[in-house]
Protein backbone atom coordinates (compact mmCIF):
# COMPACT_ATOMS: atom_id res chain seq x y z
CA UNK A 1 0.00 0.00 0.00
CA UNK A 2 2.86 2.24 0.79
CA UNK A 3 4.17 2.14 -2.44
CA UNK A 4 1.19 2.46 -4.00
CA UNK A 5 0.62 5.53 -2.24
CA UNK A 6 4.23 6.75 -3.03
CA UNK A 7 3.68 6.01 -7.20
CA UNK A 8 0.47 8.00 -6.94
CA UNK A 9 2.32 10.87 -5.19
CA UNK A 10 5.25 11.02 -7.47
CA UNK A 11 2.83 11.33 -10.65
CA UNK A 12 0.72 14.10 -9.36
CA UNK A 13 4.26 15.79 -8.48
CA UNK A 14 5.12 15.30 -12.24
CA UNK A 15 1.26 16.57 -13.53
CA UNK A 16 2.26 20.15 -11.15
CA UNK A 17 5.53 20.65 -12.92
CA UNK A 18 5.33 23.37 -16.00
CA UNK A 19 6.41 22.25 -19.28
CA UNK A 20 8.99 25.03 -19.92
CA UNK A 21 12.19 25.14 -19.95
CA UNK A 22 14.21 28.44 -19.70
CA UNK A 23 18.29 28.45 -20.83
CA UNK A 24 18.17 31.23 -17.87
CA UNK A 25 16.07 32.63 -15.31
CA UNK A 26 17.98 35.54 -14.41
CA UNK A 27 20.32 38.20 -15.95
CA UNK A 28 22.55 40.82 -14.82
CA UNK A 29 23.34 43.77 -16.75
CA UNK A 30 26.20 44.98 -14.47
CA UNK A 31 26.80 48.59 -14.75
CA UNK A 32 24.26 50.59 -16.71
CA UNK A 33 23.91 54.62 -17.47
CA UNK A 34 21.07 56.20 -16.00
CA UNK A 35 18.25 56.34 -18.71
CA UNK A 36 19.73 54.07 -20.86
CA UNK A 37 17.65 51.12 -22.10
CA UNK A 38 18.63 47.28 -21.33
CA UNK A 39 17.07 44.67 -23.22
CA UNK A 40 17.66 40.38 -22.68
CA UNK A 41 16.39 37.56 -24.28
CA UNK A 42 15.11 35.25 -21.93
CA UNK A 43 15.16 32.36 -24.47
CA UNK A 44 12.55 28.99 -23.63
CA UNK A 45 11.73 25.03 -24.96
CA UNK A 46 8.48 24.02 -24.80
CA UNK A 47 9.35 20.09 -23.39
CA UNK A 48 5.37 19.72 -22.80
CA UNK A 49 3.05 17.37 -25.38
CA UNK A 50 0.83 20.90 -26.03
CA UNK A 51 1.80 23.99 -27.96
CA UNK A 52 2.63 26.85 -25.13
CA UNK A 53 1.34 29.75 -25.08
CA UNK A 54 2.04 32.97 -23.03
CA UNK A 55 -1.23 33.79 -21.01
CA UNK A 56 0.68 36.68 -19.26
CA UNK A 57 4.20 38.16 -18.58
CA UNK A 58 3.85 40.74 -15.67
CA UNK A 59 6.77 43.06 -14.53
CA UNK A 60 6.68 44.39 -10.99
CA UNK A 61 7.34 48.10 -12.10
CA UNK A 62 6.93 50.70 -15.07
CA UNK A 63 10.64 51.10 -15.64
CA UNK A 64 10.53 46.89 -16.99
CA UNK A 65 8.83 45.97 -20.27
CA UNK A 66 8.32 42.29 -21.14
CA UNK A 67 7.85 41.96 -24.67
CA UNK A 68 6.23 38.75 -26.25
CA UNK A 69 4.65 36.82 -28.68
CA UNK A 70 1.26 34.98 -28.27
CA UNK A 71 1.69 32.65 -31.17
CA UNK A 72 2.16 28.65 -29.65
CA UNK A 73 4.92 27.49 -29.46
CA UNK A 74 4.88 23.83 -30.26
CA UNK A 75 6.79 20.78 -28.42
CA UNK A 76 10.03 20.85 -28.56
CA UNK A 77 10.25 24.49 -30.29
CA UNK A 78 11.67 27.60 -28.80
CA UNK A 79 10.29 30.75 -27.83
CA UNK A 80 11.58 34.13 -26.02
CA UNK A 81 10.66 36.45 -23.84
CA UNK A 82 12.27 40.10 -23.79
CA UNK A 83 12.66 42.18 -21.34
CA UNK A 84 13.58 45.62 -21.14
CA UNK A 85 14.70 48.11 -18.19
CA UNK A 86 15.18 51.72 -18.73
CA UNK A 87 17.14 52.38 -15.75
CA UNK A 88 15.30 55.30 -14.50
CA UNK A 89 17.38 55.74 -11.01
CA UNK A 90 20.89 55.42 -9.92
CA UNK A 91 21.91 52.72 -7.45
CA UNK A 92 21.56 48.47 -7.52
CA UNK A 93 18.18 47.08 -8.66
CA UNK A 94 16.50 44.00 -9.11
CA UNK A 95 13.47 43.75 -10.91
CA UNK A 96 11.03 40.49 -11.72
CA UNK A 97 8.53 39.43 -14.39
CA UNK A 98 6.26 37.03 -13.66
CA UNK A 99 5.05 34.78 -16.69
CA UNK A 100 1.92 32.38 -17.05
CA UNK A 101 1.52 29.80 -19.75
CA UNK A 102 -2.09 28.66 -20.58
CA UNK A 103 -3.13 25.73 -18.97
CA UNK A 104 0.08 25.78 -16.75
CA UNK A 105 -0.84 25.78 -12.88
CA UNK A 106 2.82 27.50 -12.26
CA UNK A 107 4.53 30.71 -13.10
CA UNK A 108 7.62 31.64 -13.74
CA UNK A 109 9.97 34.49 -12.51
CA UNK A 110 12.45 35.83 -14.88
CA UNK A 111 15.07 38.40 -13.07
CA UNK A 112 16.63 41.24 -13.93
CA UNK A 113 19.24 43.41 -12.54
CA UNK A 114 22.84 45.06 -12.30
CA UNK A 115 23.76 49.25 -10.77
CA UNK A 116 22.83 52.28 -12.94
CA UNK A 117 25.24 54.43 -12.37
CA UNK A 118 25.59 58.37 -13.80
Amino acid sequence: MKCLLFALFISIGSFAQTSIKFDQNKHNFGKIKKGVHKSVIFSYTNLGKKPAVIEFANAECGCTQPEFNQNPVLKGAKGSIKVTYTAPNEGLFKKRVTVKYAGEKDVTELIIEGEVIK
